[in-house]
């Protein structure tokens, strides 16, 4: 910590030094302009202005006006946004003071606008050849989910495994774990996201948006990044001269759960600051079938806080930022007689639960608690047209797993894991159109056990790599690729388990060259075509390695392979949009080959039979990871209308699918052991929405909508060994209304969101959740835990304006 600190003092000095001692500074420019509606002429007042590659925000005023000053010359990106209509994006090379007169058209779709992640420099998704997807902070407000990355499984192609409403890991066409890289604001989470039942440690009342990069293609993020890249954004720095904030607060009927965060933030003469909490709680959530799902509760308390100084010639930020989960694990034991659950299953004080069991808010056994700490040094500099951005990140994450109800406050498992990332970007001058980037980064880690019971060896790893990335910019289309070398050492520490060996030590390195090239064609001002292939990469867990135990949360005892190989993946992709003022259309379709694909599976034991492992008395089903080649495949579809002259009438629909297989069966006594697992099932997703800018004179934004979530029967399952089951087709229909108060000023005084979901109370197992596999209900002979039942929500967030 102290050598991190160290560090930070150190990036300031040179940040200020270097400003205040140049002797030849960098041109610099204002660029000011006003927004209207493109339709009626109205002024646009409180439209959010990004230039996102310096990280500058302005907000339109009471005039529709904005603006910067103090911006670098060179090539920028303006993104002008704004709630009901489109995002508004322009490439600028920046020469002398600018003066920009906006017209933005009434909203169409969400996937527009600029994007930052698996690109050199700040660009727009037009212009991406790979597959990217765009959730922004309105449709997140809009959203009843109870976690971050349930928010963002509307985007197609994006699913999730959950283990409860507090657990969820992103599914990006068909793959997740170790082969998505997390990020936010462009330090990569580190969190033993290796395990089913951990979640990601971000705060979504933080969030300002989501990008998602579908495929290996984006070469900054090296191994692991073999499915993809999910980038969490978070609030830029406040405005010049202004301190702003909101006060928000949820409440939902099924789990009772109340969600509150205040956040404050600032900036005068290139000063900023910002903080901000969160707290959540939650008791057990409800569905027709199991009634209450005994410990799904949750609760969180989240902080953090930012300051920094941007000046001309760029910024230094310093960003520290707590999350703090306590979930219980939901066990799914049921009485024989009564089809009951059971609390402290396996245990002396095994009992049936009593309703006071299932009222409460506190976590039973058994529980976890995960601490996630982050300090981030953020820093980039102007050197000439040139931009170099330096970031460096501590981590610590804290994973204690409660197991004991004979003693609470026993800690059976504790992950300490603690990683330094480090980050270099030069983003060297435009020549001739051509945009070129050149990196390094990686992290070192350590993680130690602290708990009474022991699953993976401690370990240390190294990891590095070194990209470029370019892009041209042609009259009808962008040439886009790169290349990526990654190095990767891992080493793991013997350990003892009473008298028998536990772990053995082991030393393992991996290195790869990734390669991407693709192209976007713009035909014409809507239609664009676009193809790339990529090379990808993910070295092998060290619980792919080393496993040896089990833990509360899982069904299984599992088992590592030393040996295992590293996952290489050749992806092709290709896709057509068409856009125009009142229709879009988005097809996306991908072919991934992966050679030495690991999963695991159940072992059998010697009488053909699960084997199994006691463990304290319960006998666990033994898992063993392998590896066989593999292949994926799918689409997506998106289909939006906007009818004329129904100016206020959106139909807005998505459709999904993909299929993966092995290259031979995996259990040859078994028809689709052939079949990849946590493939999720076929879904389409069709939304009717009515817009209403203005009613009276004080409601504005207003919406109604009504959105179907079909999902299909999913009979395309890895039945290898019985390691999973068909899932049931079910359809959810969920209703949202919601809009903003505003004063005379055309000010916002406050918004509200509030809808039910599941509105027909549906009992729905979705395929890729965890709690599928829990026991059976001796009573109406179902399997497993089920989905949350019907859900009223209602969100009210107040702006906070202290100056302007």
């Amino acid at each position: 910590m102290m050598r991190f600190l160290f560090t930070q003092l150190t990036f300031l000095f040179l940040f200020v030094s270097a400003s205040a001692a140049a002797t030849v500074v960098p041109p610099a420019f204002r660029i000011t302009g006003k927004v209207i509606d493109a339709r009626t002429g109205e002024i646009v007042v409180a439209a959010t202005v990004q230039l996102p590659d310096i990280r500058r925000q302005a907000i339109t005023n009471e005039k529709g006006e904005f603006l910067f000053e103090q911006i670098p010359a060179g090539h920028h990106v303006l993104e002008i946004s704004a709630v009901g209509y489109s995002t508004w994006v322009e490439h600028i090379e920046l020469e002398k003071d600018a003066v920009f007169n906006i017209s933005l058209q009434p909203y169409i779709t969400e996937n527009a606008g600029v994007v930052i992640t698996g690109v050199g420099s700040a660009t727009t998704i037009r212009k991406t050849p790979v597959a990217i997807s765009v959730l922004r902070r309105q449709a997140l407000l809009q959203s009843s989910a109870t976690n971050i990355v349930e928010a963002m499984t509307v985007l197609p192609g994006v699913a999730s495994v959950s283990t409860g409403p507090a657990i969820s890991k992103p599914i990006i066409r068909g793959l997740g774990a170790n082969r998505i890289v997390v990020m936010q604001d462009g330090v990569r989470q580190e969190g033993q996201q290796w395990g089913d039942e951990h979640g990601i440690e971000i705060d979504e009342a933080t969030v300002t948006g989501i990008e998602v990069v579908k495929g290996p293609a984006s070469l900054m993020y090296g191994s692991d990044a073999l499915a993809g890249v999910v980038q969490f954004l978070t609030q830029a720095p406040a405005p010049e001269g202004t301190i702003q904030g909101q006060w928000l607060n949820g409440f939902q009927s099924n789990s009772g759960l109340l969600h509150s965060n205040l956040r404050l933030s600032g900036q005068h003469k290139g000063i900023n600051w910002g903080g901000y909490v969160t707290t959540k709680s939650a008791h057990d959530y409800g569905n027709r079938v199991d009634g209450r799902v005994l410990n799904s509760r949750f609760s969180e308390q989240n902080f953090g806080g930012q300051v920094g100084v941007n000046r001309a010639r760029g910024f230094s930020h310093l960003v520290f930022t707590r999350f703090n989960q306590k979930p219980g694990l939901v066990e799914g034991d049921r009485d024989d007689a009564t089809g009951a659950f059971i609390l402290y299953g396996g245990s002396p004080l095994e009992r049936i639960a009593t309703k006071a069991d299932l009222r409460g808010r506190k976590p039973l056994i058994p529980n976890q608690q995960v601490i996630h700490d982050r300090l981030v040094s953020d820093n980039q500099w102007s050197v000439g047209r040139s931009l170099v951005k330096a970031n460096l990140a501590w981590q610590r994450n804290q994973r204690i797993e409660f197991g004991n109800p004979e003693d609470p406050a026993e800690q059976e498992l504790f992950f300490d894991l603690n990683t330094l990332n480090y980050t270099l970007h030069w983003q060297l001058p435009s020549v001739k159109e051509w945009h070129t980037t050149l990196g390094a980064n990686g992290m070192q880690q350590q993680n130690k056990n602290k708990g009474e019971e022991l699953l993976i060896p401690e370990y240390r790893l190294f990891d590095m790599g070194l990209f470029a990335h370019t892009q041209r910019f042609f009259n009808k289309g962008t040439l886009s690729g790169g290349l990526r070398y990654d190095y990767r050492r891992l080493e793991s520490d013997a350990a003892m388990e009473g008298a028998e060996q536990k772990f053995v030590a082991q030393k393992r390195n991996f290195s790869n060259v990734s390669a991407s090239l693709g192209y976007s064609w713009e035909l014409d001002s809507a239609f664009t075509l676009k193809f790339n292939v990529a090379r990808g990469f993910r070295a092998p867990t060290v619980a792919e390695l080393t496993s040896n135990g089990t833990h509360e949360g899982t069904n299984r005892y599992e088992y590592g392979i030393p040996s295992l190989l590293s996952e290489r993946s050749w992806q092709f992709d290709a896709g057509l949009e068409l856009s125009y003022d009142h229709l879009q259309i988005g097809l996306s379709a991908f072919y991934n080959n992966i050679s030495n694909f690991i999963f695991y599976q159940k072992l059998l034991s010697a009488n053909g039979g699960d084997s199994l492992v006691n463990v304290d008395g319960e006998d666990l089903m033994a898992f063993q990871f392998e590896q066989r080649n593999a292949q994926l495949a799918g689409l997506e579809l998106v289909f939006d209308l906007h009818p004329h002259p129904l100016d206020w009438l959106h139909w807005q629909n998505s459709f999904s699918w993909v299929y993966g297989r092995f290259d031979e069966r995996v259990d040859f006594s078994t028809p689709g052991s052939d079949r990849l697992p946590l493939i999720p099932a076929p879904r389409w997703r069709s939304e009717f929405r009515a817009d209403l800018k203005k009613w009276g004179a004080n409601i504005r934004r207003g919406y109604a909508k009504i959105d179907l979530d079909i999902n299909a029967r999913q009979n395309r399952f890895f039945s290898g060994f019985g390691t999973e089951t068909e899932t049931a087709s079910y359809t959810l229909v969920n209703l949202g209304f919601g809009s903003d108060v505003v004063n005379r000023k055309n000010q916002i005084q406050f918004s509200w969101h509030a809808g039910i979901t599941n509105l027909f109370d549906v009992a729905w197992q979705n395929h890729l959740s965890r709690l599928k596999y829990t026991d059976e209900n001796p009573i109406n002979g179902r399997v497993g835990v089920f989905n949350q039942g019907r859900n009223a929500y209602i969100k009210l967030i107040v702006p906070i304006r202290i100056s302007r």
